[in-house]
């Protein structure tokens, strides 16, 4: 994979590790980088393990680059990507969410009787 680095590149590389602050991806080039978790998501991100698996190829986006270092500074907000994840992931709670107010009353009768 042949990828041009520059300043707001769109760029596919490899997840390397995962740390409660970030996600560290890896480049067939030998560069490296990292997804601090403030440029995961727009909103709370609770678990970094729900946008990204150790060894998965992810797109990212590069917000800082250092060429003498092979070291770049990466995001997932605003990509594609990010939002077809976080739109799966919150669908699953969606269905739990409308079971809710079923189980509640089911309850609230069961303690009543």
């Amino acid at each position: 994979m042949n990828q041009i680095f520059e300043r707001g590149r769109i760029v596919k590389g490899k997840v390397s590790g995962i740390k409660k602050y970030g996600i560290f991806v890896s480049f067939d080039n030998g560069y490296n980088g990292m997804i601090h978790i403030s440029e995961i998501s727009g909103s709370f991100v609770r678990d970094i393990n729900l946008y990204a698996k150790e060894g998965e190829i992810i797109p990212c986006k590069i917000i800082e680059l250092d060429a003498e270092q092979k070291k770049v500074k990466l995001t997932l907000k605003n990509l594609d990507y990010l939002m077809r994840r976080e739109r799966h992931f919150n669908s699953n709670f969606d269905v739990l969410s409308k079971k809710l107010p079923d189980w509640i009353k089911e309850k609230m009768d069961e303690i009543q009787k």
